[in-house]
């Protein structure tokens, strides 16, 4: 009688659906209750609080005008909730853009800036469709903290112009150098009260953050910089008289100028966009999955953000990304899930309804300020010390990361880091693969009440010249292929068999297999017995795809039999092809 095979449930991957599902409609599958509700209303209004201020003062150092903060929080931020791959994620305006986005502005113009956010869209909601959000993990720690660091130099600098509010000769320039030129020529123009506002902005900001940490220190700074400088009627430039106040609701959509040659022209910003706004977003989607014990969905999180950025540009935004300080606050105050955020961007289009006439008066050292303490926040400053004081390749990598963000751009920062993060990377992982010789082992003592076969013990195995054994350790790819192939070059001079024991390689590439072939060949032609020991089945079907087959080498499955084997061809001079 034939006994019942148990039969296992095969596991399934998830579909395409399951995968692109947003969380919203997720978090309404398992069940969002009243009380859920109330937590996301209030959380909701905190983010508003913090976003308020912030995204006028993100436009402003965006080199445009603050409106266009609001509109990107508003339109960016209510679509990446609605449809994004995480619970927590807040959209918005983000300091990492405004050098990008200020740069752009100035070689296309507003027009340019839509066309290049558009694009980005488009990319970031391709990436999410090819499935490539996972990836965006693999660029290297130390790229991630250089371009960071990078940009909060960048912003810092950009905001000593209205912290001291100085009078610049002409329009203060995007790049690092000219900029700190124009800040020098200009400082005889300091303004006293200028300096007092951003000064006591600052100090409010970070005394309420260690005293009422639960207090909106942003909004409450800038709220009273501007309440001192209207009742005390101080010399300082505001939104008003710069900017001449911002609208009370949303523009209509409007689709900018397309051509061929402004394709071309914007796309290396396009681009910029791109990778920043994929890395910004899903960085800050992890921060939150560790604050939660919740994962995101980040291809689905791409998508959203895609079309965050493409609505954003439609509305007159700038480009928006998942921002990590405002996720974080998102999740302190207690949210349930992508309501909160939704409720965010509803919060501050009410705040744009009803209080749009009170922003004239917002002194832009205020601002200046609020910016002055994100650039310090930003900069990585503790993860620079760890890394330059550990290891100097990692050093090297988010130095040179740093200065191609300040002195460069941020697209060619990133870049050559990652080229160097993998460069370092390969050389680390070919020091970490060995080659080791040595003579073959005797047999494993046994215990006396076994019932394997024991052998007695034959001194002669132990130092006998026409056997060595070679043991791979680590994974074996084309960076530590060269150093391989050296050790065994020359071994059919000198044995009659060798052993190439792989039982320790995880992974082997087409060209560490093919410098393996090479030996094999240059073993058997002449007369010299390959006997290769532990090879998993991906790695002997490497090997087999390159040649290395039973016709050319013996498998064996353990050490022991391989060193059996290969003493037999060795003494009996046994064909490899026939043993």
């Amino acid at each position: 009688m034939e006994r019942p095979v148990a039969k296992f449930p095969v596991a399934r991957g998830p579909t395409f659906w399951e995968l692109f599902t947003p969380k919203l409609i997720t978090i309404l599958r398992e069940g969002y209750r009243i009380r859920d509700f109330r937590a996301d209303v209030m959380s909701g209004l905190t983010v508003a609080i913090v976003a308020l201020p912030l995204s006028m003062a993100l436009a402003i150092a965006s080199g445009t005008t603050p409106e266009r903060g609001l509109f990107t929080a508003v339109v960016g931020g209510f679509l990446i909730s609605c449809l994004g791959g995480s619970r927590f994620q807040i959209g918005g305006p983000a300091a990492a853009f405004t050098v990008i986005v200020a740069t752009t502005i100035s070689r296309h113009g507003l027009d340019g800036l839509f066309l290049a956010t558009l694009m980005a869209g488009a990319f970031l909601i391709l990436l999410g469709l090819l499935r490539l959000g996972s990836y965006i993990k693999f660029i290297p720690y130390p790229v991630t903290v250089g371009f960071i660091s990078g940009i909060a130099v960048i912003l810092l600098a950009g905001q000593v112009h209205d912290l001291l509010g100085l009078t610049l000769a002409g329009k203060e320039p995007p790049s690092f150098i000219p900029k700190l030129a124009a800040i020098g020529a200009a400082i005889s123009s300091v303004n006293p009260y200028a300096v007092g506002i951003s000064l006591g902005t600052i100090v409010t900001i970070s005394g309420l953050k260690r005293w009422r940490p639960s207090w909106p220190g942003m909004l409450i700074a800038v709220g009273l910089g501007a309440l001192v400088a209207f009742l005390l009627k101080l010399p300082v430039e505001t939104i008003g008289t710069r900017f001449g106040g911002i609208p009370s609701s949303l523009p209509m959509p409007i689709l900018p100028h397309i051509s061929l040659a402004k394709l071309q022209a914007v796309l290396p910003d396009a681009v910029s966009f791109t990778l920043l706004g994929a890395i910004e977003s899903l960085l800050s989607a992890m921060v939150a999955d560790g604050m939660t014990g919740r994962r995101h969905r980040s291809n689905m999180e791409l998508v959203a953000q895609g079309i965050g950025n493409i609505g954003s540009a439609l509305f007159g935004g700038i480009p928006v990304t998942g921002t990590i300080a405002r996720t974080a606050t998102n999740v302190r105050s207690g949210a349930r899930g992508p309501v909160s955020g939704i409720l965010h961007a509803l919060f501050i289009l009410l705040a744009m309804l009803v209080a749009a006439p009170l922003a004239r008066y917002i002194p832009l050292a205020a601002l200046a300020g609020v910016l002055t303490v994100v650039a310090w926040n930003m900069a990585e400053k503790h993860e620079i010390i760890t890394l330059i004081r550990t290891s100097r390749g990692d050093a090297i990598v988010l130095l040179v990361t740093i200065g191609l963000t300040v002195f460069r751009s941020l697209s060619e920062a990133i870049v050559v880091g990652f080229t160097l993060g993998a460069l370092l990377f390969i050389h680390r992982m070919s020091t970490a693969t060995s080659v080791e010789a040595h003579v073959p082992p005797v047999p494993d003592d046994l215990a006396d009440d076994t019932d394997d076969e024991r052998v007695p013990y034959d001194a002669s195995l132990a130092k006998d010249p026409a056997v060595v054994i070679y043991r791979i350790t680590g994974a074996f790819f084309f960076g530590a292929a060269g150093a391989v192939s050296a050790v065994l070059d020359g071994i059919a001079d000198r044995h009659k068999a060798f052993i190439l024991d792989f039982s320790a390689v995880p992974f082997i590439d087409t060209t560490a297999a093919n410098s393996i072939a090479g030996v094999v060949r240059n073993a058997h032609g002449r007369k010299v017995a390959v006997v290769i020991s532990g090879a998993a089945a991906d790695v002997r079907r490497a090997l087999e795809t390159r040649g290395v087959d039973a016709s050319m080498a013996i498998f064996c499955d353990e050490l022991r039999e391989a060193v059996d084997v290969a003493h037999a061809v060795a003494r009996q001079k046994v064909h490899p092809g026939n043993a």
